[in-house]
Formats: structure tokens, sequence, C-alpha cells
């Protein structure tokens, strides 16, 4: 008989296997002779008619040659997408020219950008200041925030025993995993051991939990709901050796439903009194139940504070950004800008760099993924790359994107990335259309960094904490540091995301156009920015994650209160 859980075990059968059917035999036909008495014979088909005929009959005859169609079709795409081209070469008397590149599949923004730069600086300070008026404000204060943080219940059930988790990659993959481990623990009623960090090959931080979170204030924070403990308990120890990876490590697959949770590791919890799940990412399905569901909410939205050495540094200098925002009342963008080396290699797109940045890229990507990327049969193809809008924006073409919409020259910029691949090339032009540009090493001194460097996830929390209170923030490349984000501003700002989410295959083309006129760029940019307007305020779909789209689990439309009991929502 099982321990208590928060909630049932429903059982399910499984399925049949239906066999294939037997190929059918090749068919031969024969020749058929004319067996019509005397007279004229029908009229012979012409050579070509012969052709024709010969092809069709082999192709049904002979089915394997099917085959060679998708060859065919793939073919076809290579050529279009640019993959495969032809050089210009001379023959004696014979020029073979060369097939144009299509459109959107090369980088042409520095053209671009000195076509347009002329009437970017024209308009500089002629135009009023968009940070006031960017939201359109009909949208907002829609949603509240609506979690139920305290139970009625004197205290929680007998725990079913240690879960204990191992949380792998940055910052917010972490952050994932944490607030998965609450669902999970809360599900099973399991007692929940601070999540242990894996010292990621590409982040290279050895930070512990409480070097990044607020532990005191994430146990506290929890206590109604799951009970979280910082070290192994003594009897746990005892049982085990002392040694936690005696503890039994259960293989959980990526998405696992809470019915899986219920019936593969709720028993073996009960049985040993304690197991493990290393690595912990992205194992617990985005569709659980609302009670469940609600941890989720609490974790993330509530549980998780920054350590205090972070959230001092942060907020100043999240106080330095809003003072050197005055002009616009305190208010400035925010960019989460992916252009360091490991990304530009890691999406195999081309810039202007030459031999010198393919060779760059090389030695990047086989230090970070060895050999990856040389393995038989693996095609590299930047252009196609560029034109499905999958190439990293650089600081020039996120300049002429928010010049574009109608961000002027006096706009505070705070750029949130790691090093930047050749910054000091690439990010001049940037600086030259937002002079009031802030970095972490310009907004924060050498002094107040120093304890944060060698550990990329503080860094990125800093980072994190000033773009969560810009007007305005603007992601890149995607990633799981813009998806929290986006869901946290969905949390604190009503329902709206207050998020630029480009239309990169669009920029692609429109940066290919070295003769593009400022007028249509400008109004192919305010679109733009509409569109993000109109998908700031989304409900989350059954295939979506709460951490980014919040509501409905973790937020009520005003005028609507919870039930704490059933997590629903009731009109008040």
């Amino acid at each position: 008989m099982h321990g208590y859980s928060r909630l049932g075990m429903p059982r399910g059968g499984g399925g049949s296997i239906t066999a294939s059917p037997p190929s059918s035999p090749r068919c031969r036909h024969g020749r058929s002779k004319n067996s019509s008495g005397g007279g004229r014979g029908p009229k012979q088909p012409s050579i070509a008619e012969r052709a024709v005929f010969f092809i069709i009959s082999v192709v049904f005859r002979r089915r394997g040659m099917l085959l060679f169609a998708p060859l065919l079709y793939i073919s076809g795409m290579l050529l279009y997408m640019g993959t495969v081209s032809f050089d210009v070469v001379s023959l004696k008397n014979v020029v073979i020219i060369s097939k144009p590149s299509p459109p959107g599949s090369l980088y042409r923004s520095p053209q671009v950008f000195q076509k347009l730069w002329p009437y970017m600086q024209a308009e500089s300070n002629h135009t009023p200041n968009l940070l006031m008026t960017v939201w359109n404000s009909n949208v907002h204060k829609v949603w509240k925030p609506c979690i139920p943080k305290d139970t009625l219940k004197a205290e929680l059930p007998k725990s079913n025993g240690l879960f204990i988790i191992e949380a792998n990659g940055g910052l917010n993959q972490q952050r994932l995993s944490i607030c998965d481990a609450v669902a999970v623990a809360g599900l099973l009623n399991a007692t929940l051991l601070i999540p242990i960090f894996h010292l990621n090959s590409v982040w290279r931080d050895s930070s512990h939990f409480g070097n990044i979170f607020d532990e005191d204030f994430f146990i506290h924070a929890l206590r109604n709901h799951v009970n979280v403990v910082r070290e192994l308990p003594e009897d746990i120890l005892q049982r085990f050796d002392n040694n936690i990876s005696n503890i039994v490590n259960l293989r959980v697959k990526g998405w696992s439903s809470s019915t899986h949770y219920l019936r593969k590791v709720l028993p073996k919890l009960e049985e040993m009194g304690a197991v493990r799940i290393a690595p912990f990412s992205n194992r617990l399905a985005h569709a659980v139940p609302s009670n469940i569901q609600s941890l989720r909410c609490l974790a993330n939205f509530e549980a998780l504070r920054f350590s205090n050495s972070i959230r001092l540094l942060a907020d100043k200098m999240v106080d330095r950004m809003v003072k050197s925002s005055s002009h616009s009342e305190g208010k400035y963008v925010s960019v989460h800008l992916r252009f360091e080396e490991d990304m530009v290699a890691f999406s195999c797109c081309e810039y202007d760099g030459g031999k010198e940045e393919k060779h760059e890229m090389d030695i990047a990507r086989e230090r970070s993924w060895r050999g990856k990327f040389r393995r038989r049969g693996r095609v590299i193809r930047p252009g196609a790359n560029r034109v499905d809008g999958k190439c990293p924006l650089t600081p020039l073409e996120v300049g002429m994107m928010l010049r574009g919409m109608g961000f002027d020259n006096t706009t505070s910029v705070y750029i949130a990335a790691g090093k930047i691949y050749k910054a000091e090339k690439y990010m001049a032009p940037l600086k030259q259309m937002f002079p009031r540009l802030q970095m972490k090493d310009t907004l924060a001194t050498s002094e107040e960094l120093a304890p944060f460097k060698g550990h990329l996830s503080r860094l990125a929390a800093l980072d994190y904490t000033v773009c969560l209170h810009s007007e305005v923030f603007v992601t890149t490349q995607g990633g799981n540091f813009p998806h929290f984000l986006m869901g946290h501003r969905r949390y604190l700002y009503g329902g709206h995301s207050k998020t630029i989410k480009p239309d990169k295959r669009k920029l692609a083309l429109l940066f290919d156009n070295p003769s593009i006129r400022w007028e249509d760029f400008k109004r192919q940019m305010q679109d733009m920015l509409r569109h993000s307007d109109q998908k700031g305020v989304e409900v989350r779909k059954p295939s979506a994650s709460l951490y980014t789209f919040p509501m409905p689990d973790c937020m009520c439309k005003e005028g609507e209160a919870i039930d704490e009991n059933s997590n629903t929502t009731t009109e008040t």
C-alpha cells in the first residue's frame, strides 16, 4: 500500500502491436500482340512517345526507382538555399555564370547601416521619446499575481522520504530544475534536499545554491507546502554509509508526467527512504494538476530570490540606470545580446570576418563541442541558417532595429551579455547609435564586480535583475534567460511582458538589402514593435511553459480571486 501523495494514481493499460502485411511480389507482364484481323494496323508511336512510355513503365514496374524522388527534392532545396552554388569559371570561350545567393542569406548589415545612418542622424533629437508611449496602456494591469501562499493545514503530512536532485546548466536552467523539483516533491509528499548544482562544462561555475539564491528565504517561503532541508538527515546518512552516491539514481525521461512519478518514483521512495534524479533538467511535463502547477508558480515567482550579495549590487545597478535615464522618467531599454564567441560558433553563421573568422569559429567549435560539427554527414549551411532566422543578431543589427522602431540617441540602453565576440569591432556602431550605452563593466566598478568574476551564473543574475526592471526588454536569440524573464515581467507588469521579440526571418531579408529606403525600413520595424506589443499578453497554451506564460496558472484577471483549496478562480 502506498503512502500519502498529493494526487491519486491512475492505472492504464498498454497497447497492441499489429504485424505489417507481407509485401506484394513483383508483377511481370508479357508483351501482347495485335490479334486483330486484316486491314491496316495501328499508327506506330514516335520516338519521343516511346521514351516517355519507357520512363513511366520503368517507374511503375520497378518501384525502387521512386527512391530517387526524395533525392531530387533535397537537391532542389539545397540549390534554392544556396548550399550548392556555381562559381564563375572561364573555360576558353565558355563562361559559367554563378547563381545569385537567395535573399537574406548574406550578412550585408554594414552596407545597410552605411546607407541609413545619415537618416538616423537627421532624426536625432527631433522625435518624441518613444519610451514614454512604447506600450499600449489599454492592455496593462489586466492580470495580477494570484498564488496561494498559505494553507489552512496545521502541518504537512508525514514525508514519504527524501527527494534529491542535481541541477545542471546555467542560471535559468538551474532555476527550471529547482522549481520543477519543488513541484515533484509536493506531488510525492517528499522532503526536498536543497538542490545540488552540477559543474557545467560550458558555464564552468562552481557556485552552490546559497551563492546564487537566498536559502533561508527559499525554505521559509515553501514551509507550508514542501519541507526543504539543507543537509542529509542523520538517519539517511547512516542508511547509505555516509555516501550520497549510494542512494539510487533513478533514470527519468524528459517531460515525464505526474502519473509516471506516482507509479515509478513514489514506490521506490517509500521502499528506500530516499531517491536521486541526476540530472534533473526538463524532467517534468508542462501539463500537471493545478495544485502542483501552483507549486511551480510559488517556487519561481515568490520563493526564489537572489542571494544578499547579488541583490545588493544588482539594486545599485538598477538605481544607476534609473538615474542615468532621468530624461525619460527613469525608463530604459535592456537587450539580451547573444553575440559571444561560443554562440556565434554554435550557430554556424557567417559574418564579415572572412577566413580569419572561419578559422576562429572552427577552433571554438572544436574546443567546446569536440567533433560534433565534424561528424560524417554533418552539413553546415550558413546561408540557410540566416534565412531561417537562426543567426545571432549583431550589435549593429540590434541598434538599427531599435532606431528604426523610433528609439532615438538619447535612449539609455543596458546590454546583458557575456564577452562579446570582437567587441571593439562589433560594439562600435551600437555605441555610435546609442551613446548612453551601459554594460556590467561600465555600470559597476571593478571592485564591486571582483567577487563575481569567474562565476558566470552570478554575473547572469546581475544582468537578469537589471533587465527585469527595464521599461523595454529585447530578446535576440531565445534560450532560458529571455523565457524566464518574459514570464517574470508578465508576473510583475499586469500580464504584459513589455518585450520586443523580433522576427529574425524578416530582419534577414531587410538587412540583406543595401538599397532599402529609410521610410520603408522604419515602417517594417514599427510593425514589428506593434506585433510585440500585441503578443505581450498571452495565456499559456497546453504545450507551453508557465515560466514564460504565467497566466492563468499563476495570475488571475482583475476582479477574480483564487480559491486556495481548489486553485480555481471565482468572481469577486
